[in-house]
């Protein structure tokens, strides 16, 4: 079965920003592209002003509007456009089960305060089976690419690079392979990024104490090595970057967001609904900072 790339579309401008990634990145996988817009009831303690059904239509029409202005856009797509009820974090995390990879919007609050992630995106990142990638309001199809140095389009330029946080810890395949796979559509290279810690005494020592930092340095190089040579003979035609960098590794993907033009990071499955969404503290730091689109693959 052919899976679709999904779009969730809640009618901000972060989940129309959504849309238009969804779109392009079904493009470069020739995948068909869903957008799905989740309606759920609500009670109200008096009658709105557009009447009892104003906000239901409004919500149908969405949708699609939606997928008529992408078949627009994006003629050489197949495209459908589902409005369904419920609540919206069950809905997407049900539709998310039978796509590729399920896209949605987060909204920009600007200066150092980082991102709005709200607590639907949260929950769907937390909760699904499949891939989620977060797209920032107001990102393009430029912000794909590399910039150009005269007055060329950018989307003459060749694509920016895959970022990948890859944890030695633990090394799983679903978020290598999504990365490899992301970056080899793009024809793109990939930036492997592996953050470590060593221990704080080290930060003081001399001597020995340095010298056994250097060994840890080589270490962590040499493990890195290990876990992605396979990965190099899978896929030869990607161009790939390892770096083993001392310090936070939410903070070096952030940074390296800022160039990159995906950011893909893994995230331990959730197994219950129960309790609030617990995503990691690395992820958290990614989703809330990071400028680039991000995606979020869950792991055994």
């Amino acid at each position: 079965m052919t899976r679709p790339v999904t779009v969730g579309l809640d009618g901000s401008a972060a989940g129309f920003a959504a849309a238009e990634w969804g779109a392009r990145e079904a493009r470069r996988r020739e995948l068909p592209l869903r957008v799905v817009h989740a309606w759920e009831w609500q009670p109200y303690a008096h009658a709105p002003p557009v009447g009892a059904d104003g906000p239901r239509l409004w919500s149908e029409r969405v949708v699609r509007e939606a997928a008529a202005e992408l078949r627009v856009r994006h003629p050489e797509l197949t495209i459908t456009g589902d409005h369904l009820t419920g609540a919206p974090s069950e809905v997407l995390c049900d539709v998310a089960r039978d796509a590729e990879l399920l896209a949605v919007g987060t909204a920009g609050i600007g200066g150092l305060a980082g991102f709005f992630v709200g607590t639907v995106a949260m929950s769907v990142v937390a909760h699904t089976e499949r891939a989620v990638v977060l797209v920032r309001a107001g990102t393009t199809a430029e912000d794909e690419h590399r910039p150009a140095p005269d007055d060329r389009p950018a989307s003459t330029m060749p694509c920016r690079p895959v970022a990948l946080g890859l944890d030695l810890s633990r090394p799983c395949d679903e978020v290598i392979r999504f990365a490899f796979d992301a970056a080899a559509v793009r024809a793109a290279p990939l930036q492997v990024i592996h953050g470590w810690s060593p221990p704080a005494f080290f930060a003081h020592g001399v001597g020995a104490e340095q010298n056994r930092q250097g060994e840890m340095a080589a270490q962590e190089a040499e493990g890195m090595r290990t876990a992605l040579r396979p990965w190099r003979e899978r896929y030869p035609g990607v161009e790939m970057l390892e770096q083993s960098l001392i310090g936070n590794s939410a903070q070096h993907l952030v940074e390296a967001g800022a160039t990159a033009g995906l950011v893909v990071i893994g995230r331990h499955s959730a197994r219950s609904w129960a309790g609030a969404p617990h995503i990691g503290h690395t992820a958290h730091g990614v989703l809330h900072h990071c400028p680039a689109p991000v995606a979020v693959v869950p792991h055994a």
